[in-house]
C-alpha cells in the first residue's frame, strides 16, 4: 500500500495534457567545445544544427530535430527537460493545467529553441523547468544509415532523472499529470523512496530519486545491446578519459536494465542505458522494492559510489537563474541513504540461499511476494 503524501499537490479541474513521450534535455555547458568532444566525438550523437553558442545533437534513430540541445552560458544547469505531446490542443491543455496550478508559465509559438515551434515552459511544482511542445522540424531518421553506424552507437533518449525531497509528494503529483508508475522503492510502512514513471511504454521517461533537490540526475540515451556500452568503456580508455566513468557497467534491479554512468566536461551525468522491458498495457503491474534491498541499485556490479547519491546537475527557472536547492528532512528516508543506502544485504542476516528466489530478492509484483 503506497502511502499518501503529507502536502500533497492540488489536482486540477481541467484535464491533464497528453504526454507522448520525453523529447529532449537542454543543458546549459560552460565550454562547447569541450562539451563537443565528449557529445559528437566521444558518445558519437549527430549534430542536427550548431553554432558558437548552440549545438543541437539526436540520436541514431530520432526523426525530431534534437533530443539534447547543449547551450553556452555561465554555469553549468539543466534549463529545460521537454515532452512532446499529441497535437498542439496538448499545449494549450497543459498552458491551462499548470495556470490552474499557480506555475509560472512562457508560451512561445515560434518556440524556444531550434526546430521545435509552438511551445510551453513552466516551473513546476517541485521547482523543475518542464516543456510541452508538438511542433517540430523532422530530420533525417538515420535508423538504416550503417555507413554511420558506431560500435557504441546511442540510438534514443530513454529518460531524465530527477531529484527532489519529497518523493511522495513528486509521485501523486506526476501520476495526476498522467505518468504510470512501473516500479518503486518503498519501507513497510508504504512510504515511497523513489518511483519510475512511464507515458511510451517503457520502464520510465522520468524518476523522481529523494534527496535535495531541485535537482537533474542525469539525461540517459539506450543502445541497442550492452555490448555498445562495452564499447563506449573501451574507447573512453583508449582516450585515457576513464576516470570520467562514475558508475558501472553494471546491471540494475530496478527496471532490469545494463547501464554506464558518465561525466561530462560541466559534471553532467549520462547514462547510457539498454534492455529494459515493455510496459505499456494498463494493468502492466508495478514492481515494489523493498528498500532494505541493495539488489534494487545493482543487480550486480560494484557497490554504488557515493557521488552517485550527493551530486547533481543545478535546475535553472525561467528568467535563467539558479534555482534554490531545498535539503531533504525526512530522518526515516535519510537513514537508509546514507553510505550507499545503507545496507549490504539482500535477505535477513542468517537466512540461506534456500527456497523460492523471487522471496529472497525482496521485491512485489502486483500481488504477488
Amino acid at each position: 500500500m503506497t502511502k499518501s503524501p503529507a502536502n500533497p499537490i492540488p489536482t486540477p479541474s481541467v484535464p491533464a495534457p497528453d504526454i507522448l513521450r520525453c523529447a529532449y534535455a537542454e543543458l546549459v555547458v560552460t565550454d562547447l567545445a569541450a562539451s563537443r568532444k565528449f557529445y559528437v566525438d566521444v558518445l558519437g550523437l549527430h549534430v542536427s544544427y550548431e553554432d558558437d553558442t548552440q549545438i543541437y545533437l539526436r540520436s541514431f534513430e530520432e526523426f525530431i530535430h534534437h533530443n539534447l540541445v547543449l547551450t553556452l552560458g555561465p554555469v553549468a544547469a539543466l534549463k529545460a527537460m521537454a515532452f512532446r505531446v499529441r497535437s498542439n490542443e496538448e499545449v494549450d491543455a497543459a498552458e491551462a493545467y499548470y495556470k490552474e496550478l499557480g506555475c509560472r508559465t512562457e508560451r512561445r509559438k515560434e518556440g524556444f529553441v531550434r526546430g521545435i515551434g509552438d511551445a510551453l515552459r513552466v516551473e513546476d511544482p517541485l521547482g523543475f523547468p518542464y516543456e510541452f511542445f508538438f511542433e517540430t522540424t523532422h530530420v533525417e531518421r538515420l535508423h538504416m544509415r550503417y555507413d554511420l553506424y558506431s560500435a557504441g552507437e546511442l540510438v534514443r533518449l530513454d529518460h531524465f532523472n530527477q531529484v527532489t525531497p519529497d518523493v511522495p509528494r513528486g509521485r501523486a503529483y506526476l501520476e495526476d499529470l498522467g505518468f504510470r508508475v512501473t516500479e518503486d522503492i518503498q519501507d513497510e510502512e508504504g512510504t515511497t523512496y523513489a518511483a519510475w514513471m512511464q507515458r511510451k511504454g517503457t520502464v520510465h521517461d522520468t524518476a523522481l530519486t529523494g534527496g535535495d533537490g531541485p535537482r537533474l540526475h542525469h539525461v540517459a540515451f539506450s543502445t541497442h545491446e550492452k555490448h555498445n556500452i562495452i564499447q563506449i568503456c573501451d574507447k573512453m580508455g583508449a582516450l585515457r578519459i576513464s576516470d570520467r566513468i562514475e558508475r558501472g557497467p553494471g546491471r540494475h534491479g530496478v527496471s532490469n536494465a545494463f547501464y554506464l554512468y558518465i561525466l561530462d566536461p560541466d559534471d553532467h551525468r549520462i547514462e547510457i542505458y539498454t534492455q529494459d522491458y515493455y510496459t505499456g498495457d494498463p494493468d502492466n503491474p508495478v514492481i515494489t522494492w523493498d528498500v532494505h534491498d541493495n539488489q534494487r541499485r545493482d543487480w550486480w556490479g560494484n557497490p554504488v559510489v557515493p557521488s552517485w547519491y550527493t551530486e547533481a546537475s543545478k535546475v535553472l527557472d525561467l528568467d535563467g537563474n539558479v534555482r534554490e536547492v531545498l535539503k531533504r528532512t525526512d530522518s526515516s528516508e535519510m537513514a537508509v541513504t546514507v553510505g550507499a543506502d545503507g545496507f549490504s544485504y539482500t535477505r535477513a542476516p542468517g537466512d540461506a540461499m534456500t527456497g523460492d528466489p523471487g522471496e529472497e530478492i525482496g521485491f512485489k509484483m502486483g500481488n504477488q511476494v
